[in-house]
């Protein structure tokens, strides 16, 4: 069953991103299904850590771009936004280069919070991070504007 109560054209949802964290993570929404979100994140200096692996920081950002972005789109943007409320991540394996594909899906959707559930895995499909959202739904005029 198809959740989206928006329109998810993938350069419209990509354009969000513009002079953002996301742009400059290379981060880009690559998929849309009746109830998923899918994007990529490049592995390479702008997303690695000291020792040359990805930073858990940066899954951590893609799996909070992935979610928030889902969850923005099952409201109807003139009356509601969607704000995060708590991320959690557990890091399962290193990436060294590539890139890596993360996928949200929900686990509820409620009139007043949302919880996603982001997989992360790198170009094999081996998991390297999931990661759990709770988002909170607030009256559209408690944040800016898209």
């Amino acid at each position: 069953m198809r959740i989206w109560k928006q329109d998810t054209d993938l350069a419209r949802l990509n354009g969000w991103s513009q002079n953002t964290l996301m742009e400059a993570l290379g981060i880009r929404i690559s998929a849309v299904g009746d109830d998923w979100l899918q994007g990529t994140m490049p592995v390479d200096r702008r997303t690695h850590q000291p020792y040359g692996l990805l930073h858990g920081g940066a899954s951590v950002a893609l799996a909070e771009t992935l979610g928030s972005t889902a969850a923005m789109l099952t409201l109807d943007a003139d009356k509601e936004r969607a704000v995060g409320l708590d991320i959690n991540a557990n890091h399962m394996r290193g990436v060294l280069s590539g890139n890596v594909v993360g996928t949200a899906r929900p686990f509820h959707l409620g009139r007043s919070t949302q919880v996603w559930e982001i997989r992360i895995e790198d170009e094999a499909g081996k998991l390297v991070c999931i990661s759990r959202l709770t988002m909170a739904v607030v009256p559209a005029g408690a944040v800016g504007a898209r």
